[in-house]
């Protein structure tokens, strides 16, 4: 099982950055995707997710508004689109699987609940 995140870099803020994460070695359209964040000296937290079959999405108020999660599940790939950043969204930020039984739209929000993590990438939003 394999979850790759790509897509981070440097930004200034306000502006905008697509996160990818590309699953293998899974039934992805069996998971639900979690997109969590991890800054320097802080505990990961939950930024948001969507559910296996893409009709329910779940957001931190924090990110509310601003990013927006999507999944394409011929590609096995699911998306965060990061709008209007701002510095203290600064973190490497990581995916996360987890099965759940067909017809869920159940999105956790607890890193205990998923099984699989990605290798994270860093996003750095300049002030």
């Amino acid at each position: 099982v394999q979850l790759q995140a790509s897509g981070g870099g440097l930004v200034q803020a306000g502006g905008s950055l697509r996160l990818s994460c590309a699953a293998s070695g899974r039934t992805f359209s069996s998971d639900v995707m979690g997109w969590f964040r991890q800054a320097p000296e802080k505990e990961r937290e939950f930024v948001g997710g969507i559910s296996r079959g893409g009709g329910t999405t779940y957001y931190a108020d924090s990110v509310k508004g601003r990013f927006i999660i999507s999944r394409d599940n011929a590609k096995n790939t699911v998306y965060l689109q990061m709008n209007s950043l701002k510095p203290e969204d600064t973190a490497v930020y990581y995916c996360a699987a987890d099965y759940v039984a067909s017809g869920s739209n159940f999105v956790p929000s607890s890193t205990y609940v998923y099984d699989y993590w990605g290798q994270g990438t860093q996003v750095t939003v300049s002030s």
